[in-house]
């Protein structure tokens, strides 16, 4: 039977963190695409695949002047359905990462969306078959694989078993790389921590 080869799209917050400890793939990618936050991120997802054991990789494209909202530090857009939101940013980062992964033999790309994102298209279960679908018909025959889709955060510490002191790393601010407290991501974060009694 022939092997087949993971790799996780990690950008060191609580959900990419979880299933990255839960499937322990054969590499992990942070994508630096010009995001405010890109230098925690690629920090805290370096640490996490050192403690796992995990090759880490950092793809660097810089797409700010594309993006919009608090992870481009610009303006959000009308049509945004929150403040974070960037123009085709999942699309983008598995684009990214299959590009990369042809490079690397990878035949899976996981990602990481929980039920908390389904109000952005591109966090819910169409998105992802649509772009299964597209990644897969293509050369190298990639696939998509986002299997946290019926969960929310908490439970995915829970599901995977994550030691605490993973989850304490976890950096989920938009706005700063050090947590600001104020935003969405952050209080996300927050709300997790007091699902799992976290002081």
């Amino acid at each position: 039977m022939e092997y087949v080869k993971k790799a996780v799209l990690l950008s060191g917050g609580i959900d990419s963190i979880c299933l990255t400890y839960g499937i322990k793939p054969d590499i992990a990618y942070t994508v630096d695409y010009g995001q405010t936050v890109s230098k925690r991120e690629i920090y805290v997802s370096k640490f996490i695949c050192n403690k796992l054991n995990i090759k880490h990789k950092t793809i660097k494209v810089d797409c700010k002047n594309l993006g919009s909202g608090t992870l481009a530090n610009s303006k959000t857009s009308s049509i945004s359905p929150s403040e974070e939101w960037w123009p085709f940013r999942n699309q983008l980062l598995v684009t990214l990462a299959a590009m990369q992964s042809i490079k690397d033999s990878v035949n899976e790309i996981y990602l990481a969306s929980v039920k908390s994102d389904n109000f952005h298209k591109d966090g819910t279960i169409d998105f992802y078959k649509s772009i299964n679908n597209l990644v897969s018909y293509q050369e190298g025959n990639i696939k998509i694989i986002c299997p946290t889709l019926d969960f929310y955060s908490h439970q995915l510490v829970i599901k995977y078993k994550v030691p605490i002191e993973l989850i304490t790393l976890a950096h989920s601010c938009h706005i700063s790389n050090l947590a600001c407290g104020k935003c969405s991501g952050c209080t996300k974060q927050l709300r997790v921590r007091h699902e799992l009694n976290i002081e």
